[in-house]
């Protein structure tokens, strides 16, 4: 029974991932229209129905699926047609770790909504994504093509040197919270400060969530980070893709996404905490208390999750629609002499507090 149920959640978490990766091409064409005062997608129909441009999803898989695949001369075949599995792949591994909602209790069973429940489950998210290194690596080397070697390169540049800062960010919220069990942090998460504000990390590090943001951004290989594709220079690392492999890597970048999105919710947005919701229903400080059944505390703490993972999706489409790329020698500049250095000096002045208080 306990391995039927980790397997319903894996496979749900899976198909979640999936279902919220694929919605966001509709997003990404629906807020853009909106952002610059156009209608969007609204020409695919089924039976009459475009359902607001929602088909539109549909219609590119049955495009790429139908699109001839194209493998260039001289390139390495094994390398070419595994690199796009390695970036989608990795990308939603990364998902099993991530606690989507509390204690579930049905009769004397108690299921935690986490897929894989691991006391290091941060150090095994970024070890998934610092592992996507290598489908970009790999789809520029072997395709003996010298523009997609170049966009292989600068995508290993650029991720190494935000993973660095992603990780040096984060530090500050470990050590405020001591712990790298997400589940665990998430539940810290649940404390008030001065006895009325969430002690969420965005309010206990709020200059770590800065720099976590920036460098989670442009772990997305996506505007104004996008120089790995460069559309208007060197098209980028998957130039000689076609059909479905090269919808496999656009598939990867919308699902990295996703994935940061809800490590930021999980991370500095208390995940599925609500403010004042206990396991047994509403505490409020004026005193006033609304009990709930366990399973209606469940429903509303996935339901909170996914609020919050839909506001950071946004934040980021947004952030993707209105900065310019920036040039190459600004975005290493960014991120080794500004956002480096500024992590390990909130690493410093995060310790310090912390022995001050103690």
């Amino acid at each position: 029974m306990e391995i039927l149920i980790k397997l319903l959640l894996s496979c749900g978490t899976l198909g979640a991932a999936f279902g919220v990766a694929g919605l966001l091409t509709w997003v990404e064409r629906k807020q853009s229209a909106v952002m610059q005062d156009r209608i969007g997608a609204n020409r695919a129909k089924i039976f009459g129905f475009k359902a607001m441009g929602l088909f539109h999803a549909i219609a590119d898989v049955l495009k790429m699926l139908s699109k001839e695949e194209f493998m260039p001369q001289g390139a390495n075949k094994f390398l070419f047609n595994l690199a796009p599995y390695l970036s989608v792949v990795f990308a939603l591994v990364g998902f099993a770790a991530i606690p989507f909602g509390d204690r579930l209790i049905l009769g004397d069973r108690v299921i935690e909504l986490q897929a894989a429940n691991i006391n290091v489950a941060l150090l095994f998210i970024f070890a998934m994504m610092s592992m996507g290194v290598y489908g970009v690596v790999l789809a520029g080397f072997s395709s003996n093509n010298n523009y997609a070697f170049l966009g292989g390169m600068r995508g290993a540049a650029q991720m190494i040197a935000y993973e660095i800062t992603m990780g040096a960010a984060i530090m500050g919220v470990i050590m405020v919270f001591n712990t790298i069990d997400l589940q665990q942090l998430v539940r810290a998460q649940g404390d008030y400060l001065f006895g009325w504000l969430p002690k969420w990390g965005i309010f206990v590090q709020p200059l770590a969530f800065l720099l976590f943001l920036t460098a989670a951004t442009a772990e997305t290989k996506r505007i104004p980070f996008d120089l790995p594709e460069g559309e208007s220079e060197i098209i980028g690392y998957f130039v000689e893709y076609s059909g479905m492999k090269f919808g496999m890597f656009f598939l990867a970048d919308l699902v990295e996404t996703v994935l940061v999105s809800a490590l930021m919710t999980t991370l500095f947005l208390g995940g599925w905490q609500i403010p004042y919701l206990y396991p047994d229903g509403f505490h409020f400080p004026w005193g006033a208390s609304i009990a709930l059944s366990n399973m209606t505390v469940v429903i509303l703490g996935i339901l909170s999750f996914f609020f919050k993972l839909s506001f950071f999706i946004w934040l980021l489409m947004t952030i993707r629609w209105t900065l310019p790329r920036f040039r190459y020698d600004q975005l290493m500049k960014l991120g080794w002499k500004v956002l480096l250095p500024t992590s390990l000096i909130n690493i410093a002045v995060t310790a310090i507090v912390i022995v001050l208080l103690n």
